[in-house]
């Protein structure tokens, strides 16, 4: 199918690894022009050449930028002045007991992953609506639907994100400009092997075994009963992001594996 991405422009956040980077990935495979972002230009170069790896002749670039620090999302934007699409991904997680979590933890968790995403989407939104044409997607979390007990802060930034990006789209009325936002559910993206190898190791177990009790124990009303690839979360993100999309707007698109326990 030809999603009709090539030569969009689309800025993806966070994308040197993980969701992000299998996003990059599959918008660069669409034909669509693809700007990266990392903290470190080190990262970013390094995400460049991966991409370009299976596509030389791809039209990707990228951008450093510590999302915790208003002035360099300001020389972002000023460094990528236009784009199509604009996919809020990067964030931040810890597992981190509610009476251990302090105010700076609170202010920061809240900087990167929530106003990370309104402060591209302060700059972008009203050039797309200027060009009658936009894709704004926020990259959620299911924990934003039942929040986390072990990372709180985490929760509360996720449904933070469903509540800008159903506001933003209220204002799209009429135009061909759509926000949404996706919710995967437990993803094996960077870290998350690791985490299982130490889960196996403390049980004295095999990985594949943790995996299977982490979701027996941990993640009960998954349906898949597995973590999913970032190449699933990146399948539904790339569709959001084209034109044949475009009667889905203000919508929380679940990519979690039947997590959450409810049927709409």
């Amino acid at each position: 199918m030809d999603l009709k991405l090539t030569g969009k422009t689309a800025l993806i956040t966070g994308s040197t690894a993980g969701i992000g980077f299998a996003i990059a990935k599959q918008l660069v495979a669409e034909g669509a022009n693809v700007v990266v972002n990392g903290r470190t230009q080190e990262r970013v170069e390094a995400a460049i050449l991966e991409l370009k790896k299976d596509n030389p002749a791809a039209n990707v670039t990228g951008v450093a930028a510590d999302f915790s620090k208003a002035d360099e999302v300001t020389a972002l934007t000023q460094q990528v002045p236009e784009v199509d699409i604009l996919i809020n991904n990067v964030g931040i997680f810890a597992p981190t007991p509610f009476t251990e979590i302090t105010d700076e933890d609170w202010f920061r968790f809240y900087e990167v992953n929530v106003l990370s995403g309104v402060r591209l989407s302060r700059f972008y939104f009203p050039k797309m609506l200027q060009a009658d044409w936009g894709r704004i997607i926020f990259i959620s979390s299911e924990s934003a639907v039942q929040i986390p007990e072990e990372m709180i802060h985490y929760g509360m930034t996720k449904t933070a994100q469903l509540a800008i990006s159903r506001g933003l789209a209220e204002l799209t009325k009429g135009t061909n400009v759509t926000v949404n936002t996706v919710l995967p559910g437990p993803t094996k993206s960077e870290g998350v092997g690791d985490f299982v190898a130490s889960l196996a190791k403390a049980q004295n177990i095999t990985p594949e075994q943790a995996e299977i009790d982490f979701f027996k124990n941990a993640r009960p009303t998954s349906i898949i009963q597995r973590f999913a690839t970032v190449e699933e979360i990146a399948n539904m993100v790339t569709y959001v992001a084209s034109p044949l999309s475009s009667a889905t707007n203000g919508a929380a698109l679940r990519v979690d594996g039947g997590v959450i326990k409810t049927a709409v």
